[in-house]
């Protein structure tokens, strides 16, 4: 193992070309639903009575909501990533999750055809060669649907709970990113680094997308450094949960700064934007989220189509059923222009 600074895949190609999916839809930026995948439980309760350790929903309930978004106008589904949710700001409460990837494979079978993402995979939880693997898999399943989300990850306490080194994070995640992209790219890496090693690793089977590369990679990024790396080896990029649009154009200033430090066009790079939306004056949600009309929602959306943005990630809250019906009419608003 090198104790030198990480070195690059071998096999890591330049691109030229930021790839996305391609829509049925006429919009000129998609809509995605972050479908709910947060459920609350007071931690005394925890393993107390009948279903003590149940979170009263179940995968085909997902699959219910997820055929409810796409009925009332979406796009595309997105998952989280995480083990638990434990934060400072809610001390009594933790928040169970489904894992990400056995469940977007169930989705992926369940909804043939359907476009469906990682927002986003967790570097920080797998191997990055079965991450490769993984995420061929579900893309073969999805017959060539699937956008491969990726991120260094935030939530320091699911890391400590499971045992999960959070040092260095960005330092893993770099190199992480050029063995996972390599391997769906084009299938084999060598790499010897600090934190990670490939040597002469296959990906193989490969998915449906293997002639053009395989998924398309997305990162969400603020910082220089993941900027850079955005820039570096990204197909997408997601600008993380903005409430305001107008904050939108800066970041991409910096990502096209990033770009040109690269040698990389900046229009190579595909734009992606997300948003919290409150269907309810108190969602019950720990996050900020954008309280408005569905007018005011409407525009919102609008102006980032009108920034650039492709692809629009949105959450309802509360992460409902109903609020989920509710946001159909902010839909056709967005249609409307």
């Amino acid at each position: 193992m090198s104790s030198e600074k990480p070195n690059t895949a071998t096999t890591q190609p330049a691109i030229h070309e930021g790839r996305w999916l391609k829509f049925p839809s006429k919009r000129s930026m998609t809509l995605g639903l972050q479908l709910p995948q947060n459920h609350p439980r007071a931690k005394d309760q925890l393993g107390q009575g009948e279903n003590g350790w149940s979170n009263g929903e179940g995968f085909w309930d997902i699959v219910a909501k997820a055929k409810l978004a796409l009925a009332v106008g979406f796009d595309m589904l997105w998952l989280p990533d995480h083990m638990v949710i434990d934060l400072d700001s809610d001390p009594g409460v933790i928040r169970g999750i489904w894992d990400c990837w056995t469940t977007l494979a169930g989705l992926a079978a369940a909804l043939p055809g359907v476009p469906i993402g990682t927002m986003v995979a967790c570097t920080g939880f797998h191997n990055p060669g079965s991450i490769a693997k993984m995420a061929e898999s579900v893309d073969a399943i999805s017959q060539g649907n699937l956008v491969l989300g990726l991120g260094c990850g935030w939530h320091k306490p699911e890391y400590d709970m499971f045992g999960f080194p959070f040092d260095h994070r960005v330092d893993r995640f770099a190199e992480a990113l050029p063995i996972i992209a390599s391997l769906t790219r084009t299938g084999c890496a060598s790499f010897d680094g600090a934190y990670y090693q490939a040597r002469d690793a296959v990906n193989f089977p490969r998915g449906p997308r293997w002639r053009e590369g395989g998924p398309p990679i997305l990162l969400g990024a603020k910082q220089p450094r993941m900027m850079q790396l955005t820039a570096l080896y990204a197909d997408a990029w997601n600008a993380d949960w903005l409430l305001d649009p107008e904050l939108f154009t800066p970041m991409m200033a910096d990502l096209d700064d990033a770009c040109r430090s690269v040698g990389r066009e900046p229009s190579s790079l595909v734009r992606t934007s997300s948003c919290r939306y409150a269907m309810a004056e108190d969602t019950g949600e720990p996050w900020p989220a954008f309280h408005g009309t569905p007018a005011e929602m409407a525009a919102t959306m609008v102006r980032f189509a009108e920034l650039g943005s492709r692809h629009h990630v949105i959450s309802t809250d509360p992460r409902t059923p109903g609020s989920l019906e509710k946001f159909g009419a902010v839909i056709e608003l967005f249609d409307r222009g």
